[in-house]
């Protein structure tokens, strides 16, 4: 019998992203520090990142706030307000979240953004069928939507899209907990994930995200029309992999996976979207695209001033972790993930195998461990884990004579285990 926690064999490891002294962890990482702006602002061959100051700048007043643009461009009348946070670290400018405007009701619409304000990868390449080959062979959404704000971003001022890039500058790729994905964490800092799964899956993102640096110029030689557009060089060239790094996180920490809608339009970047929306695993509330826009309903009532929350999907804090640099205390979605096996060189595995079958299990069986209902997953283990045990022919005969339901049956003492 053979039993694995995720990847460590035959031990439970100590999750830190499943209880809530995860953030007493000392990690520098969990609170705001000075970090690189995330996305390129030269448009020379030298990096330079946007500085809090230029960020700030009075020079920058003539595009007024991110929603005061928005309305300009043909966002409706909306229900909320962009207000201000201030940031643990006083070397950091103040992090904007959306605030209802209004007292609301569930049900009511808070905003409605148009199309023409929302970024896709249709919208980027230009054409269907150019992004859905990119996205079905060796280049992720993500890859390519960081890649068109990169480029966005060296246009600077004359870019259509500066003022919500500003926007994001501003956010620096963090929520309104105003933390970092442990992608952008350092070798020390990723050293506290040691005994967590947890942090091979940072590294095996980290490997992905390296693979599809790599494939940037495939973008440049298939959308070349739509990158004609930009007197720079070619991605790989024009953009250290440090910076792309830096950009795909952010693009990743506040994309909207929208429903229901063609495959180039389903990962979008929503100006009043996340990271100005808090995430929340106990809300309904969702971004959707209705007749042309991306709009959202509020699944609660909501008093004027009081932040706007949406769900962030059924993830684990694991991923809410990698994804967002946050993990979610009362997170019914979170959970450990054990993987129980039946001895193959066991002169009983076939019976055993048998049995699990019948009773809707496999010879290589997950289970889910979820928070607040260990009980139950404990007892749905149990039964296949005492058959694992099982050494006795005849205990073995008795067990598929059963007619129960239990994978061990009702007869027999229950191995230790």
């Amino acid at each position: 019998m053979e039993l694995t926690c995720l990847h460590n064999k035959f031990k439970f490891p100590s999750l830190p992203h499943l209880s809530r002294p995860f953030f007493k962890n000392p990690n520098p990482r969990i609170f705001p520090r000075k970090i690189n702006i995330l996305f390129l602002a030269s448009a020379s061959d030298t990096v330079v990142a946007s500085s809090i100051k230029e960020l700030g700048s009075k020079k920058d007043d003539e595009f007024g706030d991110l929603k005061s643009w928005m309305h300009r461009n043909g966002l409706p009348r909306c229900k909320v307000v962009l207000n201000e946070s201030t940031s643990h670290d006083e070397k950091h400018m103040p992090v904007h979240y959306v605030a209802a405007s209004e007292d609301l009701r569930a049900g009511d619409v808070a905003f409605s953004v148009p199309n023409s304000l929302v970024v896709t990868l249709e919208r980027v390449l230009g054409n269907e069928t150019v992004a859905e080959l990119l996205t079905t062979n060796k280049l992720s959404e993500l890859a390519c939507l960081a890649l068109y704000l990169m480029y966005e971003k060296k246009q600077g001022k004359k870019s259509f899209w500066y003022p919500y890039i500003r926007e994001l500058d501003r956010q620096r790729g963090r929520g309104q907990l105003a933390v970092e994905s442990p992608l952008l964490w350092s070798e020390e800092e990723l050293a506290y994930l040691t005994g967590s799964p947890t942090k091979a899956e940072v590294l095996e993102r980290a490997e992905g995200i390296k693979r599809e640096y790599n494939e940037l110029d495939t973008v440049w030689f298939m959308a070349g029309s739509l990158f004609q557009q930009y007197p720079y060089d070619i991605p790989t060239e024009a953009f250290p992999f440090e910076i792309f790094k830096q950009a795909f996180v952010a693009v990743q920490s506040c994309v909207v996976h929208l429903q229901k809608v063609p495959l180039a339009q389903r990962f979008a970047l929503v100006p009043l979207g996340p990271p100005l929306l808090a995430y929340r695993s106990n809300c309904k509330a969702m971004l959707s695209a209705v007749n042309g826009a991306v709009e959202l309903v509020v699944d609660r009532a909501c008093k004027a001033g009081e932040p706007i929350v949406v769900w962030c999907g059924p993830q684990p804090n694991s991923k809410l972790l990698i994804n967002y640099g946050f993990v979610d205390d009362d997170n019914s979605y979170d959970r450990l993930v054990v993987e129980a096996a039946l001895n193959t060189e066991d002169p009983q595995y076939q019976d055993k195998r048998l049995v699990v079958q019948r009773n809707g299990k496999l010879s290589v069986q997950v289970f889910h461990v979820y928070a607040g209902k260990e009980k139950e997953a404990v007892s749905d283990m149990l039964p296949y884990l005492r058959l694992g045990y099982v050494s006795d022919p005849s205990e073995m005969q008795s067990v598929l004579s059963s007619q129960g339901e239990s994978l061990y049956g009702t007869s027999g003492a229950s191995p230790a285990c």
